[in-house]
């Protein structure tokens, strides 16, 4: 007999919505089955007219009008068994970021390196020496959550979070990783930014990042940076 806490679970989210959760943590191996499930959900023929991956879950929105939510649970239940027994499909795409690590543009980075006693170098080297893997799309349009950070840049939110943030900038917070695709308000320690532009709608671009895919951090000089046509302009606070 299974424990309640045993997963994948099924759990109702609204009149039009379950969601199916793998586990409570952040793995790319529980992310990987989600994806996985996102796919072939999408290649069948169940009434389903979304699917929203994020870390452990997956979000399916359902046409009431065709099918109740007894009979898709049943129906879940293949889709799930299956994506379990995945061993790591199609790879995302991996996408190179430059950044300019300084304090114009990172007012929290001096911060990162008291905390730690890191200096300038190794918090540079520690958010640049592995790929990031990109979990979950949300808060904003194009907005990442990545991970898992490295020990030694684990930080909490600010407890007063920022009224504007520049797009661009790059940020983290407890044992993630992202970057502001647009100016907007933020609690996230930034310690950097890219003049990359990952949120582009005049071109039908609303993230170039998707669930599944990773960043390679790559840190450049201010003078690039300024020559790709970054922008040094500073924060309010």
């Amino acid at each position: 007999m299974r424990e309640m806490n045993d997963f994948p679970k099924l759990l109702n989210a609204g009149a039009d919505a379950l969601i199916v959760c793998f586990s409570e943590s952040i793995s790319e191996r529980d992310n990987q089955q989600v994806i996985a499930l996102q796919q072939s959900l999408a290649e069948s023929d169940l009434p389903i007219f979304d699917l929203v991956p994020a870390y452990s879950s997956l979000m399916v929105y359902y046409d009431v009008t065709r099918i109740t939510e007894q009979p898709l649970r049943e129906a879940l239940q293949p889709y799930i068994a299956d994506s379990q027994l995945t061993k790591g499909q199609e790879q995302g795409q991996l996408h190179t970021i430059d950044v300019y690590y300084g304090d114009e543009v990172g007012p929290d980075l001096t911060r990162v390196m008291e905390r730690h006693e890191l200096s300038q170098e190794e918090v540079v080297r520690q958010h640049t020496e592995s790929p990031f893997r990109v979990y979950a799309l949300g808060f904003a349009p194009g907005f990442a959550y990545m991970g898992t950070l490295p020990e030694p840049l684990v930080m909490p939110r600010l407890e007063r979070p920022r009224e504007r943030i520049p797009a661009g900038s790059v940020a983290i917070a407890e044992q993630q990783t992202s970057i502001y695709p647009l100016q907007s308000p933020g609690g996230w320690n930034i310690i950097g930014r890219t003049a990359q532009s990952l949120y582009q709608p005049q071109n039908g671009i609303i993230s170039s990042l998707n669930v599944g895919d990773s960043v390679q951090f790559r840190a450049i000089s201010k003078q690039q940076f300024v020559d790709s046509g970054g922008d040094l302009e500073g924060f309010d606070d």
